[in-house]
């Protein structure tokens, strides 16, 4: 695995993991803390958080254990995971109408954002940089 590859994968894994835990630890604040609306049931907050740590845990382990057999999530796996999460962010947030603060909206933006430009910048590096 190259030094870049490497370097992706471990932002893209502090961006899955922090992502993670501030949605698993919803009920105990942090949407509020973030102005995202509240919700009668933290049951979908929680999942995707954990789904999320799931994916930044799975993001450490291939940098940490590609030479010795172990795989954890690729490359191309994180593309395509903040592509599509990237994207369906942003529509959400401009079809969607969500009920969310102005703060969690800029959050919620910034999210949107920074996932799918980390998804791009995977993906130019990996694909166009590369040949």
């Amino acid at each position: 695995m190259k030094n870049e590859e490497k370097i992706l994968l471990i932002v893209d894994g502090v961006v899955n993991t922090l992502l993670g835990l501030v949605l698993f630890t919803f009920p105990f604040g942090s949407g509020e803390i973030l102005g995202l609306p509240k919700s009668e049931n933290n049951f979908y907050p929680m999942i995707l958080g954990a789904v999320l740590l799931g994916i930044g845990i799975a993001l450490f382990i291939e940098v940490k254990y590609f030479y010795k057999g172990k795989r954890g999530l690729g490359l191309d796996g994180a593309i395509v995971i903040n592509m599509v999460a990237g994207v369906a962010l942003i529509l959400i947030l401009i079809f969607g109408q969500p009920n969310v603060s102005t703060t969690g909206l800029i959050i919620l933006w910034i999210v949107g954002l920074s996932v799918l430009i980390i998804g791009f910048v995977e993906y130019f590096r990996d694909r166009i940089l590369k040949k």
